[in-house]
């Protein structure tokens, strides 16, 4: 594909993401428009994990993991959702916030051994397709509900003006923008002063030159983006400097980690429905690893809009 239309495909996705992340900062309370872009997301991504699998004979039920994937996402609406019920989420509710989802996961696991039980007929496939199944579900709805919690964290930060908007959507953006910036320095100085391979096997045109210039930029995203969205406490240490450094090298591992799977797997694109782009699991890949620890860091403190 040339690079006009992947530029324009890019400009596309882009334009979408600030539309929806804005659509939902004027809503009422946060999630309301992007859980079910989440939702949505989680399946696609595990049908293409579901499919990588399928190439290495690995075959959990279909459906029955895309169930589990999307509804430990959507569980997340529990919270979400609350105040139509006309009052705020109980700050005193026993299971929590992050509960909805960490249950949800169990009772999937449970799930996905009662299908197993079904399904079983002689020895030598349980077991992998139920580590299949649960590396689905697991890695793609756990990961997208902590997204989906990195922009209930900022919630608290949003008032009436623009400003406080902002700061609300700060968590989530903070986090993309940190991702993306470390992908497109990595690649960048990786054309241009690459000499030592980072991971000749798994991926070979990754090198440490280019890691080293990612996470670079990776910390000015982080400051730029705390700066320009936060408030003037959001920079005054150096919370933004130990965010870029570790989120953008989560997001190198993310993105190593996809290609792992698709090397082992023997192919080059997680799906083919986004000509130039691949597929869901290789746009969100980074950002999905890079999750957690963001979610950690802004969860204690180190980083605050």
């Amino acid at each position: 594909m040339n690079l006009v239309w992947r530029l324009i495909l890019g400009a596309v996705f882009i334009a979408a993401t600030v539309g929806l992340c804005w659509s939902d900062a004027r809503l009422p309370h946060p999630g309301w428009v992007l859980l079910p872009v989440a939702v949505v997301l989680s399946v696609l991504a595990a049908d293409e994990l579901l499919s990588l699998a399928a190439e290495r004979d690995l075959r959990p039920h279909r459906a029955a993991t895309l169930l589990a994937a999307g509804a430990i996402v959507a569980s997340n609406a529990v919270v979400v959702y609350w105040p139509l019920g006309g009052g705020a989420y109980p700050a005193n509710c026993s299971i929590g916030t992050l509960g909805w989802p960490l249950a949800t996961t169990a009772v999937a696991l449970m799930f996905a051994f009662v299908v197993e039980m079904r399904r079983y007929r002689a020895p030598g496939a349980s077991i992998a397709n139920l580590a299949a199944a649960a590396l689905s579900f697991i890695y793609v709805g756990v990961f997208v509900s902590l997204l989906v919690h990195l922009r209930l964290l900022g919630a608290a930060a949003r008032g009436g003006s623009e400003v406080t908007m902002a700061a609300g959507l700060l968590p989530l953006v903070s986090l993309v923008a940190v991702v993306k910036a470390c992908d497109v320095g990595a690649y960048t100085f990786g054309r241009l002063f690459g000499r030592h391979k980072m991971s000749p096997v798994i991926s070979p045109g990754k090198t440490i030159e280019g890691a080293a210039g990612g996470v670079a930029l990776a910390c000015v995203a982080a400051y730029v983006t705390l700066r320009s969205m936060g408030t003037a406490e959001a920079t005054s240490g150096v919370g933004w400097l130990i965010y870029g450094g570790v989120v953008g090298v989560t997001g190198m591992f993310g993105d190593l980690a996809e290609s792992l799977v698709k090397r082992d797997a023997g192919r080059k694109d997680s799906s083919r429905w986004m000509p130039g782009f691949g597929g869901v699991l290789d746009i969100l890949d980074s950002i999905l690893f890079a999750a957690p620890v963001a979610y950690l860091l802004w969860a204690a403190g180190i980083v605050r809009p």
